[in-house]
């Protein structure tokens, strides 16, 4: 009895790394058309008595405006091309922070965000904590800091039903991707902490200011390497 479980056990220790590792393998190279927040999203709205909507385009690096990768690294994570999934300097910023404060702040990278993003779902326990790591490190291993920039803003959800920048692009500004302005690719990363909250179409005060805030951190950035150029921050003088 004691060796059957051991097999079982093996089996699925094998099963789980091997179609892991493959997925990650995968998506290194095709397009991800669903992620399991688009289908958590669909039933929630069936749930609610909605119409499921999933609006949703793939569309590769070079046709989404260069401000947009810029402007999700200054909202979301600056430090993105120096580490290697983890900021630990976010993390313990984020810890001093949370013990002196009710409202909590994450230090989740953008890599971590793409790991939970494709392969997770949204609600937070340390399983999902720990999956979300595992996923990291794959993520940063085998894929470049340009495919997981390409994933992160075609997976992202930037409002009700809408997910990455396409589909944000052309439901909020009437526009492809790439030909949005800094200041809608600002506007944009401004509610990625909570787009069912705010909404690029319908910006708040609170929204405004916080888009002329990443407007300045833009400044610190600049422009977000291409394909086997050196990852290095080019600051705009």
């Amino acid at each position: 009895m004691l060796g059957c479980l051991k097999r079982i056990i093996k089996w699925v220790v094998v099963v789980f790394f091997g179609s892991t590792i493959l997925a990650v393998i995968a998506y290194r190279f095709i397009p991800v058309y669903i992620t399991p927040l688009m289908v958590i999203r669909a039933f929630e709205q069936m749930k609610d008595g909605e119409r499921p909507r999933i609006c949703h385009k793939w569309v590769p690096l070079k046709k989404i405006s260069p401000y947009m990768p810029v402007a999700v690294m200054a909202s979301e994570d600056q430090r993105f091309l120096l580490h290697h999934g983890f900021d630990y300097q976010a993390i313990e910023q984020a810890v001093a922070y949370n013990k002196k404060n009710k409202k909590v702040r994450g230090a989740s990278t953008i890599s971590q965000q793409t790991a939970k993003n494709v392969f997770l779902w949204p609600k937070r326990s340390w399983l999902r904590k720990g999956l979300e790591a595992y996923f990291t490190l794959l993520i940063e291993l085998m894929w470049s800091k340009q495919r997981i920039m390409e994933v992160y803003l075609n997976s992202i959800e930037t409002g009700q039903g809408i997910y990455g920048v396409q589909a944000v692009a052309k439901e909020h500004f009437a526009k492809n991707a790439i030909d949005l302005f800094r200041s809608e690719c600002a506007l944009i990363a401004a509610t990625l902490p909570n787009p069912l909250k705010f909404n690029s179409a319908m910006p708040t005060a609170y929204l405004l200011k916080r888009q002329k805030w990443i407007e300045r951190q833009m400044k610190f950035i600049g422009s977000f390497p291409e394909e086997g150029q050196d990852l290095k921050v080019n600051k705009e003088k």
